[in-house]
């Protein structure tokens, strides 16, 4: 299914959600515009015609878009409640057969994908914003002497905190040593003064660097640019890792090369140029995403029958029925999430976090009418195999996407 493919069945999915308010007939007997044919109704019963002339005013026009697009003949409306807050009565309506009072599962689960996705772009493109926009902030600020004296106080601050938490720790560990029957005093005072050393030549490049920011316009402006395209810094940073190095300690420990089915270097390769150009790794990502998502389905469909494997009364297709909906609520649910500011956005999903497997319980509670240890147990399974599967197809993914850069 390609991403042309999935837009055209969301639309069409929203076709069936929108339904107008149908209108009088008032024109009973007027010939048919196109054949002659005395009307009784809005379609001529002799050619097929459409008797509306589809004349309307731009504000009649807009009207009728707006009514088109709310008034969802009250399937949606009915459905949407009781998917998020109660699942298994809904669950129960479809397996039982009580469909056309509800919005059709599957068509419901394209739009709840769809929705997911452009939210997760959403997401990803405001963060990238937020941090050019920060940058340019920076940078303007490094322009000024306030500016630079404030960005050198703040390398200051942080440098100090960081010594003492390193320090801090590094004494915490001698001390353990010290305290251990088997290890030698001196060696373990020696090792502390030796990463002391390192602690503090860290720290004095870092007060060198804040020093030089405040006195030296051309090295705050540089290190402004550095700040902006991190992930070329990044890139580079991976680059230089000495995966060689790496492999050869692999090997004195008894690893073989030919082990790894991954060529490290062209692993490190691949990371560089999605650091170097996130944009395009993600955009390529998002093709991907729709077809992996599709394949939740039938995972959860499959993990659903397994577990009610002893009631026959239950079909394969009942299974999927519930798991679209399942996953419509979670796609849904996380769309919001995403496009809600992170000041709101983090407590919207610490709460799906516990709603997520509420919501699956009071499915398999009522849709399967399970006795209540019953569903705590089916939900536990269903819950580890979703969230199995939803990782797994994650970081099958995002390799694959690395693999296509």
């Amino acid at each position: 299914m390609t991403g042309a493919d999935l837009e055209a069945a969301a639309a069409d999915s929203m076709k069936s959600f929108v339904r107008r308010k149908p209108k009088a007939f008032t024109d009973q007997g007027k010939p048919c515009a196109n054949c002659g044919a005395p009307l009784e109704g809005w379609w001529c019963h002799v050619c097929g015609q459409n008797a509306d002339n589809h004349r309307r005013s731009i504000l009649h026009l807009t009207w009728e878009a707006i009514e088109g697009m709310f008034h969802l003949d009250g399937r949606l409306a009915q459905t949407l409640p009781l998917l998020f807050f109660k699942p298994g009565v809904l669950a129960k309506d479809l397996m039982e057969g009580r469909i056309m009072r509800h919005a059709p599962p599957f068509r419901t689960f394209l739009v709840a994908l769809l929705l997911f996705i452009f939210a997760a772009e959403h997401a990803i493109h405001t963060v990238q914003h937020n941090l050019e926009h920060a940058w340019e902030e920076r940078a303007e600020r490094m322009k000024t002497p306030e500016g630079r004296k404030s960005e050198a106080e703040r390398l200051r601050t942080q440098a100090n905190v960081a010594k003492t938490e390193a320090l801090k720790a590094l004494a915490e560990s001698r001390d353990e040593a010290i305290r251990d029957k088997d290890a030698t005093p001196a060696k373990a005072q020696a090792d502390y003064a030796q990463a002391e050393r390192l602690v503090l030549q860290q720290y004095d490049r870092a007060i060198a660097r804040a020093q030089k920011i405040e006195t030296d316009p051309e090295a705050a402006m540089k290190s402004a640019e550095e700040s902006g395209s991190m992930g070329k810094a990044a890139a580079d940073q991976v680059r230089a890792l000495d995966i060689e190095a790496t492999g050869a300690k692999a090997v004195e420990g008894g690893h073989a090369k030919g082990d790894s089915a991954i060529d490290p270097a062209w692993f490190q390769a691949q990371i560089a140029k999605a650091l170097e150009n996130p944009e395009y790794y993600f955009t390529v990502m998002f093709g991907w995403a729709h077809r992996l998502a599709v394949l939740l389905l039938p995972i959860l469909g499959l993990s659903l029958t397994l577990v009610y494997v002893n009631r026959r009364q239950f079909y394969v297709y009942d299974h999927l029925l519930v798991a679209t909906n399942l996953l419509s609520f979670a796609f849904l649910t996380n769309a919001l999430g995403l496009v809600l500011p992170w000041s709101v956005g983090k407590y919207w999903f610490l709460l799906l976090m516990f709603w997520t497997p509420v919501n699956l319980y009071q499915t398999l509670r009522g849709g399967y009418g399970s006795t209540v240890i019953g569903a705590v147990f089916k939900t536990g399974v269903v819950w580890f195999v979703s969230v199995t599967a939803f990782t797994t197809l994650l970081l099958a993914l995002m390799f694959f996407t690395l693999s296509q850069l």
